[in-house]
């Protein structure tokens, strides 16, 4: 497979015309088609786990009361899946086993990623192991990607072993990802052994851009695809994850609470190594060695720094990494992978009107707000 290389991405184009209605209306499109097959997916599953599943999905509360106002997530995944069906010329039904695969290993990954980072709440409410317990949790991941992995296999005789492979080579990087994600917590924040913004990048692609690219990919080979057009696909999946990655990252300092459901600053107090303050760090010069002080200084309210709170420390270093330019840094970053994730879309022939809504939902993911 390709790795995403971002030294090769071509420069940032002009923003294209922001197309937001009509991803907007694909994301409801391809959600309602892939709700009912997802439904009967995790009626499969025992009532307990198929209780929690239903949690994390946002469909019913702790009790089992349904909840049609909970966040159901963005649906990113399960619309690539649907897109790539019809970019190969074939009815966006055709994807939708693709969209319920990779929307149970999304979940999965969130159950277990919530218990591994101590993330109490998702979506403006408690993870599922602050709800059930962290044993519960991770038995209720477990049955997802169980079931992801069954999803797949049920597919047609004539394309389920290349689905497969794609859903298990997604699978093993996310997880890679995930284990490079967590190295990083206990590197420093500068000199030997830092962190690179490269291996940031590589990491990113791992963890988010694998399921992405997954998603479009296995979409369009259940859509009839070619092998050239599936991996034009996939790359492009990858490129996109990257980029949402790093806008992720952007949100998650500086995003507004009301907008993200998370608290202000967050990853900057968690000591996250997002890109931001990697860039920032790798620059060299009075901005990084301030910021590095700042981040490797005792926690506040500590004794050694009784009169500091949390609020004003985080306040400090979101305004150092700004002034620094890791805010600019991180979006034009993603604006370069999201001109390689539209480079991926016109190497190959596909069916215009799904191309110009995959184009659309790139635009979206590079300008959301939460």
């Amino acid at each position: 497979m390709s790795p995403v290389r971002s030294a090769a991405a071509p420069p940032a184009p002009p923003a294209p015309p922001v197309r937001t209605e009509e991803a907007r209306s694909a994301l409801d499109r391809c959600r309602a088609l892939a709700r009912p097959a997802l439904a009967r997916a995790l009626r499969e599953l025992d009532p307990w786990t198929g209780e929690m599943a239903a949690y994390a999905f946002g469909w019913q509360d702790v009790h089992g009361t349904p909840a049609p106002g909970a966040s159901q997530g963005k649906g990113v995944r399960q619309t690539l899946a649907v897109l790539g069906a019809e970019a190969a010329g074939a009815p966006g039904a055709a994807g939708v086993p693709a969209a319920v695969a990779v929307e149970l290993v999304h979940a999965f990954s969130l159950l277990h990623d919530d218990l591994m980072d101590g993330d109490e709440t998702r979506r403006r409410r408690p993870t599922v192991w602050k709800a059930y317990g962290p044993g519960p949790a991770v038995l209720a991941g477990d049955a997802l990607f169980a079931l992801a992995v069954r999803t797949v296999a049920h597919t047609p005789d004539a394309v389920a072993p290349a689905a497969m492979r794609r859903l298990s080579t997604a699978l093993a990087d996310l997880v890679r990802g995930q284990a490079q994600d967590l190295v990083h917590e206990g590197r420093p924040w500068q000199g030997a052994g830092a962190v690179s913004p490269q291996e940031y990048r590589v990491t990113a692609e791992l963890k988010t851009g694998s399921l992405l690219g997954c998603a479009v990919a296995t979409g369009a080979l259940l859509g009839g695809a070619d092998e050239d057009t599936v991996e034009a696909l996939n790359l492009m999946g990858r490129h996109a994850g990257v980029a949402f990655q790093l806008v992720d990252d952007v949100l998650g300092i500086w995003g507004d609470p009301a907008a993200t459901g998370k608290p202000v600053h967050g990853d900057l107090r968690r000591r996250k190594k997002t890109y931001p303050v990697l860039a920032v760090l790798s620059s060299g010069g009075r901005a990084a060695q301030d910021l590095s002080a700042l981040l490797a200084a005792p926690p506040p309210g500590s004794t050694d720094r009784p009169g500091d709170t949390d609020d004003a420390w985080a306040a400090r270093a979101a305004a150092l990494a700004e002034a620094a330019g890791g805010r600019s840094a991180a979006l034009a970053e993603a604006g370069r992978h999201l001109a390689a994730a539209r480079a991926c879309l016109r190497a190959v022939p596909l069916a215009p009107g799904a191309a110009r809504t995959i184009d659309a939902l790139l635009t979206r993911l590079h300008d959301r707000t939460n």
